[in-house]
């Protein structure tokens, strides 16, 4: 790439916009946890939102490995099948607070950055599993575990995605060594395919002001304020000479008291103060989500021309997840939540704490539909939409 970017730069942004968003968030109630459903929103900027998921997967499997003894085989079936299901089980109660969140925000918004400033950097980190301090270049990588692993991308994921798709498929497995070089090959021809840096810098910029300059190697990092250069005696009427590169500090000023009013959300302000991050995160997410009016009718006019269950004889369900049948699982995975196995968890699991059918059936309408792109999944939809009624029918 023509620039070169500094990855510590990187890391100093995220640990100063996790720190703001932090503060925005648990600030008003420091007590409050994120489940699944809020941190997939938790930011405008999806990616952020996938890497932290990502950095507590790679968690649970290190805590996985723990579990291993020479005393017991956990390759037989049954262990591994019990060890899966445990594993979504636990997926589908993830519990965070802000000494945990923090850190995992502030590396899931460096790692966003180094996506789009240093890719190599990012399919090191990102794409390749841990490397353990025994690893050697001739350690075998299974292809399925980058393309598990794809599932994490929303920036330049067609990038990845054709680099992937461009390995050998007779090989179930290559070195490491031999992906990296592979990878700085690709990356060498296919350069112009990464996306442009600009609307990133302005998303993140609308959260904490961030411009190249700032992720450069040349230009200084904000440590501390840099003064203009006086202007020469001998020439009294020209003006000083800029600063190399305008520097901001670190430190983020403290927020003017917030009127009684404002949004919890809004506690600490951005520096400048934009409209934009006045808002609550939650609420910046869903303004710029697409809208789908005639999937809204549909789901409207399937929820108002249904009998009442009790009329149709129909059992009532107690928990969603219960009901819903293996094949159905799969069914709603793949159709509805374009194979994102967390993602169907976590809605699930938020669906199954709504106190009433119509929270539900706005929640399935104003955010699933709209955030997956429902309007042609009609069938799938009406499915999900029956359990529902079925587990609020009486109440």
């Amino acid at each position: 790439m023509p620039d070169k970017y500094s990855l510590a730069k990187c890391e100093h942004y995220g640990r100063r916009l996790a720190s703001r968003l932090s503060q925005q968030f648990f600030g008003p109630q420091p007590e409050a946890t994120l489940d699944g459903p809020a941190l997939l929103k938790f930011t405008p900027i999806r990616q952020v939102n996938l890497l932290v998921l990502r950095q507590l997967l790679g968690r649970w499997q290190q805590e996985a490995n723990a579990l291993r003894s020479p005393y017991f085989d956990f390759e037989a079936a049954p262990v591994r099948a019990a060890l899966g299901q445990f594993m979504n089980v636990l997926s589908r109660h993830i519990r965070l607070d802000r000494a945990a969140l923090e850190p995992l925000l502030a590396q899931a918004v460096a790692d966003t950055l180094a996506l789009a400033t240093s890719p190599a950097d990012a399919f090191e980190r990102l794409l390749l599993p841990p490397a353990e301090a025994e690893t050697t270049a001739d350690e075998a990588v299974p292809l399925s575990t980058l393309r598990d692993y794809l599932r994490y991308f929303d920036q330049a994921k067609p990038f990845f995605e054709g680099f992937v798709e461009s390995l050998p498929i007779d090989q179930p497995a290559l070195g490491r060594g031999f992906l990296q070089q592979r990878f700085t090959q690709y990356l060498a021809a296919h350069a112009p395919e990464l996306p442009a840096l600009g609307p990133l810098l302005a998303e993140f910029g609308a959260l904490l002001p961030l411009t190249e300059a700032d992720l450069q190697d040349e230009a200084p990092a904000k440590s501390a304020p840099v003064a203009s250069p006086a202007p020469p005696p001998a020439e009294p009427a020209r003006a000083p000479e800029p600063a190399p590169t305008p520097v901001a500090a670190p430190s983020i000023p403290p927020a003017p008291p917030a009127p009684a009013s404002a949004s919890a959300a809004t506690a600490v302000a951005p520096e400048p103060a934009s409209p934009a991050t006045e808002a609550p995160l939650y609420a910046k997410l869903k303004a710029t989500q697409p809208s789908t009016p005639h999937l809204a009718d549909t789901l409207r006019g399937a929820a108002g021309g249904a009998s009442p269950l009790a009329e149709r004889a129909v059992p009532k369900v107690t928990s969603l997840r219960e009901a819903i049948s293996i094949n159905q699982r799969f069914s709603f995975i793949n159709e509805l939540f374009n194979g994102e196995n967390m993602e169907y968890h976590a809605a699930i699991q938020h669906l199954d704490t709504l106190p009433t059918a119509e929270a539900a059936t706005a929640y399935v309408q104003q955010e699933l539909a709209a955030h997956h792109d429902w309007s042609l999944k009609q069938e799938h939809v009406g499915k999900l939409l029956k359990l529902i009624e079925r587990k609020f029918a009486g109440a």
